[in-house]
């Protein structure tokens, strides 16, 4: 298969420029942002031909709104392999890299396995309310969505959580090594920004080793650093893949580290200028060649 890349990077920057260019700041606090935001997501979904859920609930006393589509698999359909991003924002940031980026990225892997039936099944969840004031209580998306699934009994084999996944750098000492990794590992870890990290709890191991493998088939232009890391390791706890490691799914975060790369981080100045469309093109390429892999 030879990928449009062009097609790709445009409906990317399309996706980017709708939601933080177009609707901006995206929050409970401002109900029209959110409900234009939902509108987008569901109307692109449906354009591919999806039929997505609405999985709504309580957060802080405001209605929160997590979006779904599956895509059952054929033989192990029981078996789920989830791949999310969260829309919100913060109130002072238009959000292109957090978390438009991701969203965008979201979309296009979805739309690239459309036709694909894997043994196991596709989930796909834009998430609510991952930032601040609901951030590690349980009104967070992910928390309500992986508290629910596990209340089911659903079979969720692999977690991947988009989180800010177009800012990079190319410069030596653009990458910060997160401040609670010991001095002396500090030089196994790179320091150019122009990587993307998949980053994993000890449990979630063969997760992170098969997600490598396919991601590598599916690039060979976008470096990728996989490490796991004890959860005392805070930095690794702070999307919704910790919500999953909560519930004892394997979850991993796709990222481009946030603030320990990213100058914008919650900033006004996180615009949809300040990204990089050709390297995010490559993010979707391996992150859609690492979930047929999964689904396999």
């Amino acid at each position: 298969m030879n990928p449009d890349r062009d097609f790709i990077e445009a409906n990317l920057r399309l996706h980017v420029d709708r939601l933080a260019g177009l609707i901006g700041p995206r929050t409970l606090t401002k109900p029209k942002t959110i409900e234009a935001t939902i509108g987008y997501i569901e109307g692109q979904w449906s354009e591919m031909g999806y039929s997505n859920d609405r999985e709504c609930y309580d957060a802080l006393g405001d209605e929160a709104t997590n979006l779904i589509v599956e895509q059952p698999g054929s033989k192990r359909a029981d078996e789920i392999i989830l791949l999310g991003a969260h829309y919100d924002t913060v109130a002072t940031t238009p959000g292109a890299d957090d978390n438009a980026s991701a969203v965008a990225v979201l979309l296009e892997v979805s739309r690239l396995l459309r036709e694909h039936t894997g043994r196991r099944t596709a989930r796909y969840v834009a998430f609510a309310c991952e930032e601040p004031p609901y951030f590690n209580l349980d009104s967070m998306g992910s928390q309500h969505h992986a508290r629910e699934s596990r209340q089911r009994g659903d079979k969720i084999v692999g977690m991947l959580c988009l989180e800010m996944v177009g800012y990079y750098a190319l410069h030596k000492g653009s990458q910060v090594v997160p401040p609670t990794i010991p001095q002396f590992l500090h030089r196994f870890f790179p320091q150019r920004g122009n990587f993307l990290a998949a980053v994993g709890n000890m449990p979630s191991w063969k997760l992170n080793w098969q997600f490598r493998r396919g991601f590598k088939r599916g690039t060979r232009r976008m470096p990728l650093f996989s490490i796991c890391l004890p959860e005392k390791i805070n930095e690794i706890r702070l999307s919704d893949n910790s919500s999953f490691w909560d519930q004892g799914y394997p979850a991993l975060m796709l990222t481009d580290t946030s603030f320990l790369r990213n100058p914008n981080y919650h900033q006004a100045t996180d615009t949809p200028e300040t990204l990089d469309y050709p390297r995010m093109t490559e993010v979707t390429l391996g992150v859609a060649s690492a979930m047929r892999r999964l689904l396999h």
